[in-house]
């Protein structure tokens, strides 16, 4: 899939924020002041994108464009889990269930730990040049917290929200969970939001080694909540989207065009784990 190339269909000289009326699906233009010190952000909006396919696209982005880009995926098809690039899976997966329902897993390229999702999880990625946002260090406790100050806007008079270690939560419940990769020239940040959850789901992932101190040894269901309970799901994608308008301005990147672009050489790093491989984890792990 090539998307570098892409980058020609934008018009330099845009003068309207272009996004999209989540309710509808709708393109929509939104007329803004042209702020001549806000950096451009090329944003992109699926709806159920195989979440393989969108951390393809992230990789790419990252390793081979030069512009700053803002991703919303409205949910994934089927279940899935996705590791981070170190994940063990005999410490993080019930492997032996993992198998017997054929659920996917998924080592990414970014770190963080080990999620499942479906099609109730909404995904918000950042991608940046280092010089794009004033200010902020290239490293990943400042990236957090930028991306904390940024969802304050989401939330604001909703829930208790703030971030704990590496967690968005409202109170002491956790509902977005974080991974990062930092690059020589750019950085990214991605989200998966906990809209909903199946709760047969949990059963696959292990209470991890590792857990943030606040977890307090819960389990997966006394640790997570739903971000339905708070608001709703194209309410959060609009604020998400009007939270970006106010760093950055907004140019809307259809997946249309990535698809009319000529190829690109790029073979990423982010894959499916085979049958074998987690076999062979189940066994070295025993």
């Amino acid at each position: 899939m090539g998307i570098l190339c892409c980058v020609c269909f934008l018009q330099e000289e845009e003068k309207e924020t272009r996004t999209w009326n989540s309710s509808s699906g709708s393109k929509m233009l939104i007329p803004q002041t042209r702020n001549i010190g806000l950096p451009i952000m090329n944003l992109m909006r699926f709806k159920g994108l195989p979440i393989l396919q969108q951390l393809h696209i992230e990789e790419q982005l990252l390793r081979t464009s030069s512009e700053n880009w803002c991703i919303i995926n409205d949910g994934t098809n089927d279940p899935t889990i996705v590791m981070g690039v170190s994940g063990k899976p005999a410490e993080l997966l019930e492997i032996e269930s993992v198998l017997r329902d054929q659920v996917p897993v998924i080592r990414r390229f970014t770190g963080g730990g080990t999620v499942i999702v479906d099609p109730g999880t909404i995904f918000v990625t950042y991608i940046c040049n280092k010089e794009a946002i004033p200010d902020l260090q290239p490293y990943p406790r400042p990236i957090m917290s930028w991306s904390s100050s940024l969802y304050s806007k989401v939330f604001q008079g909703i829930g208790d929200f703030h971030l704990r270690e590496n967690d968005y939560v409202f109170g002491n419940h956790k509902f977005g969970g974080n991974a990062q990769s930092i690059t020589k020239t750019k950085w990214i940040h991605h989200t998966s939001f906990l809209w909903d959850f199946d709760v047969r789901n949990m059963a696959y992932l292990k209470l991890p080694k590792r857990a943030p101190a606040y977890r307090s040894a819960r389990g997966h269901l006394d640790f997570i909540c739903r971000l339905k309970d708070y608001m709703s799901r194209s309410t959060f994608i609009d604020k998400t989207v009007e939270a970006a308008g106010t760093q950055f301005l907004l140019r809307s990147f259809e997946l249309e065009t990535i698809e009319n672009c000529s190829e690109t050489e790029f073979r990423p790093s982010t894959r499916f784990l085979t049958n074998e491989e987690l076999e062979a984890a189940a066994v070295a792990g025993q």
